[in-house]
């Protein structure tokens, strides 16, 4: 039985929660406190000089000035102001330069084509070859540079905000790696969106900026307001993508949140209009546009755009599109699960990685050729061709009037449009399927959004021919406008898809009109209900796919989540270190487990709770007990005994010994320890060149002398005096039930929780016993559901902490 330690020593009080310890972490609080305050003043020290120096050159007192006047005008504006600004406009510019380069690459697509129409055989060979070598290269840059480019990102970013720590999606290398991607996919002309990879670079770009420059540095090192700027990164790339400012902060809080702070609100509708007015204004100098519109302008009647009994076919558009985005999530889904199930395919696709982009752009590039099946499904046309006169404001069934309407009525009249557009919708719902399947990064929006508005143009084609001389109101007849149709089919299919109700304002502002405001609405709606009964969203189901961390939507649960409780579902193995343990303990907790924070309690007779330590302190504090920096100065120490050179602890002559630990999470090389000659001394230094030369100075101990002497460090208790520990971890009851666990970890971002007992620790509660709680606890009641999720999670690691 262990010892217990001197109360008095510790700080021991008497309370009814079996007593709490109190002087160590209160001088620690004291302690944090006066080094962040030394710190803070040691760089105003710094700035201050800086400023005094008198015997300065220009170049000094230039940049002196210049510090001056960035600081003046940050008081006065507001580093959040400015920063947001900054990032709409870099935005705007980039997805300018995106847009160009990719119209740039499909022109060139077509034009080649058209080029050699002296040859049906090297016509074909020009459409099918261009974009599977840009597709090629896409995943091959992408494979090579960074990985994590791949896909959409809404996914990955909708983990992060939600508390969920992945450096490795928003660094340099998947930025570049996104962009070159993005750029040559969409370049490929094959069934790609723009949309949720941009969503991704605006978040990697926020964090560089708040990374790169000095200035902003303080909302990078603040994890609230860097989660708040990527709320609004968010919102910008959506708003850069369309030009559509409001449309672009809804959706973005639709898909990456499931609580939404308010405060948020103003950040996001900035940067969005800064992005969504230099995006536009880009397009007027560029002499694309006269002046600044919508990016797909309509002309619909104004003054009546729509009968009443019109409803009924919005309302069916609705319907058809609710089950169409199921049945497209449900055949991503199908798709991808093929590829990992069967063994033989999947290994053979990791080994040859370039072998599944280049059949699939090679299937899809051939069925598209104009000459042959293309010609059915308007192949020549590019997305936004295609989305430019499905919202036209022409009845494709009737005769072309004039040259203009010729134009735009030939793609779609092979045989008829009817045909056409059937076959269109049909081809480029299952090539949009697989072709979000390919290691590139790619979104799904656009394309979803596309064959939305050709299924809503159907519909109004067929109310159009049915209805010839238009819809009788009282007296007055009034035509059908099919272009009104095709505006609420995309919105409808996209929602569907994304389980979104603000494509409708995407739409309103995509289009500058808001005259089918109640249609868009009604079908928008109803294509929601729906395909939240029937699927997950698309993002959600890639965030299922990929096993991110994530909470499960519990709204169809019902009252069966109030019944079910933290007891039911909680670890309550839990992995602890405690007040009394040894570093030995802590050396076999370590190595036995890989959580990355552990909870500390008093001691294992009592367990009451007194904070968590994370894992990379725990590890510190091992190497500085038993590392070789600690090993090389002991046998210095020893040395100098033994040669009569004095007492080193009066000396405390300071020794520089480089560690490097390999076997660190980020194999990041860490900072060398800098210990004085009693051993009482660390310092972290920056400097870290001669490391391999600075060891070979010193003797190490025998093989022997090591095993004893860690033998004797290791039996020694734990000291908490320089480790970092939280004294207030996020704890919950026995008895909390499982509809307000999943509100506390969604609204507050948690990963784990613990479970405590009047003060005592008796379990651990993390996402991944929520998830599996709310997937399978809908199957039981009452008391069996707690007896059978027990079950399942009594033995499960917290893998997400």
């Amino acid at each position: 039985m262990a010892l217990q330690p001197d109360k008095r020593q510790l700080g021991y009080e008497q309370t009814l929660m079996y007593g709490r310890y109190t002087r160590e972490l209160g001088q620690y609080a004291k302690r944090e406190a006066q080094r962040l305050r030394d710190e803070q003043e040691r760089r105003r020290q710094l700035e201050d000089d800086l400023l005094k120096y008198e015997e300065r050159t220009y170049w000094h007192r230039s940049k002196a000035n210049f510090r001056w006047f960035r600081d003046w005008v940050f008081t006065k504006i507001g580093e959040d102001w400015i920063f947001l600004s900054l990032l709409g406009i870099i935005m705007a510019l980039l997805s300018f330069a995106m847009d160009y380069t990719i119209a740039k690459f499909q022109t060139a697509h077509v034009e080649l084509f058209r080029m050699l129409s002296y040859s049906a055989g090297l016509q074909f060979l020009a459409w099918v070859g261009f974009p599977v070598v840009f597709m090629v290269f896409s995943a091959g840059f992408v494979h090579l540079v960074s990985a994590n480019a791949i896909g959409s990102g809404i996914p990955e970013m909708k983990t992060i905000l939600r508390g969920v720590v992945l450096k490795e999606y928003l660094n340099f290398r998947t930025l570049v790696s996104k962009i070159v991607g993005l750029s040559t996919s969409l370049g490929s002309g094959l069934p790609l969106g723009k949309e949720g990879p941009f969503v991704h670079i605006a978040s990697i770009v926020s964090t560089m900026l708040s990374k790169m420059i000095i200035t902003f540095k303080g909302i990078f090192e603040n994890e609230s307001r860097n989660s708040e700027m990527l709320a609004a990164a968010c919102a910008i790339g959506v708003a850069c993508n369309f030009a559509a400012p409001i449309g672009g902060v809804l959706f973005s809080i639709e898909v990456t949140s499931t609580y939404f702070a308010v405060r948020n609100y103003w950040r996001g509708f900035f940067g969005s209009v800064c992005g969504a007015f230099v995006f536009r204004l880009l397009a007027v100098w560029n002499k694309e546009e006269e002046t600044i519109t919508a990016l797909f302008k309509t002309n619909f009647r104004i003054d009546f755009p729509f009968d009443v009994q019109e409803l009924v076919a919005f309302s069916f558009i609705g319907v058809v599109c609710g089950l169409g985005g199921s049945l497209f999530v449900y055949l991503h889904r199908r798709i991808v699960d093929f590829n990992r199930s069967h063994k033989r395919w999947s290994n053979f696709l990791i080994k040859n990685r370039l072998i599944y982009p280049l059949v699939v752009s090679l299937v899809i590039s051939s069925i598209t050729f104009p000459l042959g099946l293309g010609q059915f499904m308007a192949g020549e046309l590019t997305q936004k061709q295609q989305i430019n006169e499905l919202f036209s404001n022409y009845t494709l069934g009737n005769e072309p009037e004039d040259v203009n309407q010729e134009n735009i009525y030939k793609p779609w009249h092979r045989p008829n449009v009817f045909v056409t557009l059937a076959v269109f919708i049909v081809m480029q719902f299952w090539m949009t399927a697989v072709s979000v399947t390919l290691p590139v990064p790619a979104g799904v929006f656009i394309p979803v959004f596309t064959i939305g508005a050709a299924f809503g143009r159907l519909v109004g084609e067929c109310m159009a021919a049915w209805f010839k001389e238009g819809i009788r109101n009282g007296d007055t007849l009034n035509k059908v406008i099919p272009g009104g149709y095709a505006v609420v089919g995309a919105a409808a299919l996209s929602g569907s898809v994304t389980h979104t109700i603000s494509t409708s304002v995407i739409v309103f502002e995509l289009t500058g009109q808001i005259t089918h405001i109640l249609p868009v609405m009604i079908a928008v709606l109803i294509a929601n209900a729906i395909s939240q009964l029937l699927t997950p969203s698309f993002y959600d189901s890639i965030i299922q796919i990929k096993k991110l961390p994530y909470l499960p939507d519990i709204s169809h649960a019902g009252s069966k989540t109030f019944n079910i409780y933290v007891e039911d579902i909680m670890v309550r193995n839990v992995k602890f270190i405690s007040w009394l343990s040894t570093y030995a303990d802590l050396q076999i907790l370590l190595d036995d487990s890989m959580l990355q924070s552990f909870p500390l309690v008093d001691a294992p007779e009592s367990m009451v709770l007194l904070g968590s330590v994370q894992r990379v302190e725990l590890e510190y504090m091992l190497d500085s007990q038993i590392g070789r920096a600690r090993r090389l100065l002991v046998v210095k120490e020893r040395n100098q005994i033994e040669d009569g050179g004095g007492s080193p602890a009066k000396d405390k002559e300071k020794v520089t010994v480089v560690e490097f630990h390999a076997g660190s999470k980020d194999n990041v090389q860490q900072p060398t320890a800098t210990i004085t000659a009693n051993g009482q001394e660390l310092q972290d230094l920056s400097d870290l060149a001669g490391s391999s030369q600075a060891l070979e100075k010193f003797d190490d101990m025998t093989p022997e002398e090591q095993r004893e002497w860690e033998a004797e460090q290791l039996a020694k208790q734990l000291n908490f005096t320089d480790c970092h520990v939280d004294p207030a971890p996020f704890q919950l009851v026995e008895r909390t039930s499982l509809h307000k666990i999943h509100s506390m970890f969604s609204l507050l971002g948690l990963n784990h929780a613990y479970v405590t007992t009047l003060g005592r620790l008796v379990g651990v509660l993390a996402l991944k016993e929520i998830r599996i709680a709310i997937e399978k606890g809908a199957t039981y009641r009452g008391s069996r559901a707690r007896s059978g999720l027990s079950a399942n999670t009594m033995d499960s690691e917290m893998s997400s902490s």
